[in-house]
């Protein structure tokens, strides 16, 4: 028995290792070409990478500066809107039973299966036609870009919470409410509290989902006062044809902060997560 167990481990640590190298493989490569020299890489031939001034070379051709600060605005703001929205809105999914609640989350979670693409056309029109009437500019601008993230990434974010605050036993709020907290009170000083790793959870969710994504922000900005990372990306990939060093690098650039941003909460990330998925 004991040499049957060796044997699934050693097994198991041996399928381990290839998915650690399967995932590991594209980040080194990217890192590596990132160093290397543009006419090598064209002829396939195998050089020290140590060629650094790639990086310099991405900021000189690109405002890489301004693509970082407008992402970082963006999913700031995404990130502090979806979380503050799909909190209380966990909450009440998970804590209280209304009329038509189960159907209520259904519904939300149902969203999930439209493509996103199916709402593009309508949203644009939708935000010209504001303009039109109001005056209000959301094509082209930064906030309109966050309303948009907002609205697609809260409602799998409320599923993510509903099932961490329903996996906390209900009995804590009912000894924080006799000893005089009301509801709200109960929720600030108890049930918040224990929800921070499925909070911080569903952050890292929100932030890795915006700075990622391309689609609705390629359609809706144009100057690259405004431009996010992922679009400055692609305009930097027909720039730079057959430059796959400089590409390297600036996808190189591009994954630095949310390697910070992960490995950083590593710990509540996978604590949320699984604790969420205990119950719901």
């Amino acid at each position: 028995m004991k040499r049957k167990k060796k044997m699934k481990n050693a097994l198991s640590n041996i399928v381990l290792a290839i998915l650690v190298v399967l995932s590991l493989g594209p980040i080194v490569f990217m890192v590596l070409t990132s160093l290397m020299n543009h006419s090598a890489i064209a002829t396939g031939k195998w050089i020290l990478p140590t060629r650094f001034s790639n990086y310099v070379e991405v900021f000189q051709k690109l405002p890489f500066g301004t693509y970082f600060r407008n992402s970082l605005i963006v999913c700031g703001f995404v990130m502090v809107v979806a979380l503050v929205i799909a909190t209380l809105a966990g909450y009440a999914l998970a804590r209280y039973k209304f009329p038509g609640s189960n159907f209520f989350g259904i519904l939300i979670l149902s969203t999930q299966l439209l493509p996103g693409m199916m709402f593009l056309l309508p949203l644009y029109l939708d935000f010209v036609k504001l303009k039109e009437a109001t005056g209000i500019q959301l094509t082209n601008s930064i906030p309109g870009l966050v309303i948009v993230y907002s609205a697609f990434f809260v409602p799998f974010s409320i599923w993510i919470i509903r099932g961490f605050f329903a996996s906390i036993p209900g009995e804590l709020e009912e000894a924080a409410r006799i000893d005089g907290c009301n509801k709200f009170s109960a929720f600030i000083k108890v049930m918040l509290p224990l929800a921070v790793p499925g909070i911080v959870a569903t952050a890292i969710y929100i932030f890795l989902m915006a700075w990622d994504e391309l689609l609705f922000a390629w359609v809706l900005l144009k100057d690259a006062e405004v431009t996010t990372i992922p679009v400055g990306i692609r305009a930097f990939i027909a720039y730079t044809t057959a430059r796959y060093d400089l590409l390297m690098a600036a996808g190189s650039i591009v994954t630095v902060p949310v390697l910070i941003m992960f490995f950083s909460m590593q710990k509540k990330f996978i604590s949320g997560m699984t604790a969420g998925a205990v119950k719901g």
